[in-house]
């Protein structure tokens, strides 16, 4: 079974794995830096009450 790079989809170099090669490397890395990645998170005040709370 051969895996796909995630940036251009050809064939992953074990070296550089899960990428074809450094090239794509660095472009996801950018793409990181950039934000054009991101993951997603919940606000803190968007949170409900902790019900372990002691709220006496």
């Amino acid at each position: 079974m051969t895996s796909r790079c995630p940036v251009c989809q050809a064939t992953s170099d074990q070296k550089h794995t899960p990428f074809c090669s450094p090239r794509c490397a660095d472009l996801d890395l950018g793409r990181w830096f950039t934000g054009r990645y991101a993951v997603p998170v919940l606000e803190e005040d968007s949170l409900p009450p902790d019900e372990d709370e002691d709220h006496g």
